[in-house]
């Protein structure tokens, strides 16, 4: 609801945002060709060097690595690899092309949360980054252009379509082919856990095996468990009144639909805010979000945690520090970002209440009853859960084979710890090169874990925020492709010794000196 506050009326406006700006495609086409000219110089790709799998089967040739999702994640982790030489490479994703992440699909914000300046799927080729690819269409400076979008410096956050389609930009520019509507179905693994089998599966059913020695889960948000239902007395996922009027903010949802309808939302964090303000801007009669909280998070802690130093050297901390810090900053919580707030605070028919938490939620065919503490009800047409996604590999059908032997950070802390932080404690435990590990090392399943690489949020408790944040995104695709090739080269050290001592590249024929037949001295 509108804020009668003094104070409020003299808040600074709000910097104009937008989710896409207009596409000059034949800018980007000079960028691109530029871009390829840079790589090219300094040798990107470099030349492929691990050598093919030696395999006890007869099957098809086995890959090097598969790359299990093509959001933005998955796609510069890929790019890093072949920066790496390594490219007897496969990149899936199960969504159609531009639906990869969630920019184009659940993602409801306005722009990025990040500061503009940030960098990460470029890996540092200043023709590749976000910055030349808006200047190439709108220019440096600060003025707004013709069409009225503002150029570089007047810029205030990166619009979230634009951010998909600049992904699409750099993808196409690199020369990384993604294999759209093709899942990661089932793993398991052959000749002594040093070959995964996968079963893949396209959006008509048909299922593929393919073989690969390192498997890269750059699943998204929700690929280390899946998104959070709160559990009330009266809600059952399988209810078919639940399906149409309760949603996670990670569900399609058609806010056109609830135009002059009045809507709960749960939770105070950014995705909260993001759908109350969609409703809100498609016309709800009412949207009240509620938190548990009687105050909203005032400091994001994990901007200082953003540093290239922390970044870098947060991998290296003894497990005590590791737990220290994200604990704590998840016991912080991050508090939406004050753009959107604004959002929501524009609108009369919004309303925060703070310090409400919903003790059940009851669906009918006619709307939802949230019940609220003290024995007090609101009735509401539909409600949406802003709570996040949880970390749980349980959760996760595609490596079920292996779940109950994935080491975890439970195992590395006290039970009194674990049971004061029930979700840092299922986040798993993972190795320098971001490989899983087994909870038994002796096990018959510790070679097969060790070739799957998570990449994604649910690296945090074990890295830092390097698969998922922009700032980190970098550090982490770099650092687990120089990870992969070097677990490619020790594999094979026998066979590149033998493949070192039967070089033969005579450096001196073109000189008096050459010997044909070297001899001995």
């Amino acid at each position: 609801m509108a804020s009668d506050d003094p104070i409020s009326d003299a808040l600074p406006p709000v910097p104009v945002q937008f989710i896409a700006s207009p596409r000059d495609t034949a800018a980007l086409e000079r960028l691109a060709s530029q871009a390829r000219a840079d790589l090219e110089r300094i040798n990107v790709p470099p030349p492929a060097w691990v050598l093919p799998a030696e395999s006890s089967t007869a099957e098809a040739p086995v890959l090097d690595v598969l790359v299990a999702g093509a959001g933005m994640c998955g796609q510069t982790a890929a790019y890093a690899l072949r920066r790496e030489g390594i490219t007897n490479m496969r990149v899936i994703d199960r969504a159609a092309r531009s639906d990869e992440g969630p920019w184009g699909t659940y993602a409801r914000m306005l722009t990025l949360r990040s500061p503009k300046h940030v960098g990460g799927p470029e890996l540092g080729v200043p023709s590749l980054s976000f910055r030349a690819w808006y200047e190439a269409q709108h220019g440096e400076g600060g003025e707004s252009s013709a069409e009225g979008t503002p150029g570089w410096l007047a810029l205030h956050k990166i619009g979230r379509v634009d951010w998909r389609d600049y992904l699409l930009w750099v993808r196409d520019t690199v020369g990384l082919q993604v294999d759209n509507g093709v899942s990661l179905h089932s793993v398991s693994h052959a000749d002594g856990g040093r070959v995964l089998r996968i079963e893949l599966e396209d959006a008509q059913g048909r299922r593929e095996t393919v073989r690969t020695r390192q498997l890269v889960l750059a699943l998204g948000r929700d690929g280390s468990g899946a998104p959070r239902w709160p559990a009330f007395p009266s809600l059952r996922r399988g209810d078919s009144h639940a399906a149409g009027r309760v949603f996670h903010s990670a569900d399609p949802i058609d806010f056109a639909a609830w135009e002059g309808r009045r809507i709960g939302v749960l939770g105070a964090g950014a995705s909260a805010f993001d759908n109350a303000a969609c409703a809100l801007e498609a016309g709800a009669a009412n949207v009240t979000l509620f938190a548990r909280r009687t105050q909203l998070p005032q400091v994001n802690k994990s901007k200082a945690a953003s540093s290239h130093g922390f970044l870098r050297g947060f991998e290296g901390l003894d497990d005590a520090r590791k737990w220290r810090v994200y604990t704590y900053i998840f016991d912080e919580q991050v508090p939406p970002p004050w753009e959107t707030v604004r959002r929501c605070d524009a609108h009369d028919a919004f309303e925060l209440r703070l310090g409400t938490p919903w003790d059940d939620v009851a669906p009918d065919e006619d709307g939802v009853t949230v019940t609220l503490p003290n024995g007090g009800s609101e009735r509401f047409d539909a409600v949406i859960f802003g709570t996040g996604f949880d970390v749980d590999l349980l959760d996760r059908p595609e490596i079920a084979a292996y779940t109950a032997q994935i080491d975890t950070w439970a195992n590395h802390i006290s039970a009194t710890e674990a049971e004061h932080h029930p979700e840092p404690a299922r986040f798993p435990y993972l190795g320098a090169g971001f490989e899983l590990r087994s909870a038994d090392p002796a096990g018959p399943q510790a070679d097969a874990l060790g070739r799957m690489r998570l990449f994604n949020w649910g690296a945090t408790m074990s890295h830092g925020a390097l698969a998922g944040d922009i700032p980190g995104l970098a550090i982490g695709a770099n650092r687990l492709a120089q990870a992969i090739a070097r677990d490619l080269f020790v594999e094979d050290a026998d066979r590149h010794w033998e493949r070192l001592q039967a070089h033969e590249e005579p450096e001196l024929i073109a000189t008096r000196w050459y010997v044909a037949d070297k001899g001995s001295d």
